[in-house]
């Protein structure tokens, strides 16, 4: 193989990891967005709450037999969604008895709008699930095993011509095909529904949605539940492929604020595109610079969407009253 052939080799595989592993950053992104964008609550915790998905579909696969129901194979994609109302459910009571109490219009009366109050409510929130989820499981790194993550696909793609191999991993591609699902499930539910409209609404204007019969307060626990539940979903598949322990949320977090901004505040579709530009930075990155600087990249991508277009690529710029 000459050297060309390998450096397309490589570029080709690097592309179809970044895809792979872009599409469940993506999906990690749109739990964000859903919450940030439509309630404008900062919240530090999200990747904790990541965390605890990763836990709970941890806990359906091993404890409540998935894995010996449905095998290795299938039993962890399984898990993760089994594990997704729990995490709704675990959302709505965390915006019903804490959230609630500094968003909306008991925040109105707060300085800063009660953003001062959301930031050490999340953190503390997020201290008290990194240290609870330590005292309970250890800190040992565990994962979902599946063979799955041992397994690929070979791809020829252009035969004898070129010999080049591309290897999808069976793990990755799966996670891959769970996160477009549950993206495209979301996005009919956001553009399509009532509820949608209503959660639209509530983002848009929450005094103008008030006056117009929508319970805002409602809105925004629910936005804040399928916020949590889907990010939970990303935090299960990206368990797959690898380990965890109780302090993983943090690393996540800052790739999905990144991934929001990147996209466009406010913006769905551009969070998930914001988090797969997020993985494709980060693979294509290992070209030039050692693996240890795969972040840095991120926000040397960030720094540039932000001086260049503030609003994101898939942002607009409006006047919220």
């Amino acid at each position: 193989m000459t050297d060309f052939q390998f450096f397309i080799e490589n570029v080709l595989q690097l592309l179809i990891t970044g895809i792979s592993l872009g599409a469940i950053y993506g999906l990690m992104c749109v739990g964000l967005a859903m919450i940030f964008g439509i309630m404008r609550v900062i919240n530090f915790a999200q990747g904790d709450f990541m965390m605890v998905g990763m836990y709970a579909a941890y806990f359906v696969f091993t404890a409540l037999g998935f894995q010996a129901l449905f095998g290795s194979g299938l039993g962890p994609y399984l898990s993760v969604i089994a594990a997704a109302p729990a995490m709704y459910a675990f959302g709505w009571l965390i915006h019903r008895f804490l959230i609630r109490r500094v968003t909306g219009r008991q925040s109105i009366e707060m300085e800063g709008d009660g953003h001062y109050a959301q930031l050490i409510l999340t953190l503390g929130i997020a201290l008290i699930l990194q240290n609870g989820a330590m005292i309970l499981v250890g800190a040992d790194l565990v994962s979902i095993r599946t063979p799955l993550s041992s397994e690929a696909w070979v791809l020829e793609p252009f035969g004898e011509s070129m010999p080049i191999m591309l290897f999808f991993n069976k793990s990755r591609i799966f996670a891959m095909l769970v996160s477009a699902a549950v993206i495209i499930a979301l996005w009919l539910l956001i553009q399509r529904s009532f509820l949608g409209k209503s959660l639209r609404a509530a983002a848009d204007n929450a005094e103008a949605a008030t006056y117009m019969g929508i319970d805002v307060d409602r809105a925004h626990r629910i936005a804040f539940a399928i916020g949590t539940a889907v990010t939970a979903i990303a935090g299960g598949l990206l368990a797959t492929s690898y380990p965890f322990s109780p302090f993983v949320g943090l690393e996540y977090v800052i790739i999905m604020y990144a991934g929001v901004v990147l996209g466009g505040i406010g913006s769905i579709i551009g969070a998930f595109w914001g988090g797969m530009i997020i993985g494709l930075v980060q693979q294509f990155s290992t070209l030039v610079l050692p693996t240890q600087l795969q972040n840095a990249t991120i926000f040397v991508c960030f720094l540039l969407v932000v001086m260049l277009r503030p609003q994101g690529l898939f942002g607009r710029n409006v006047d919220r009253t």
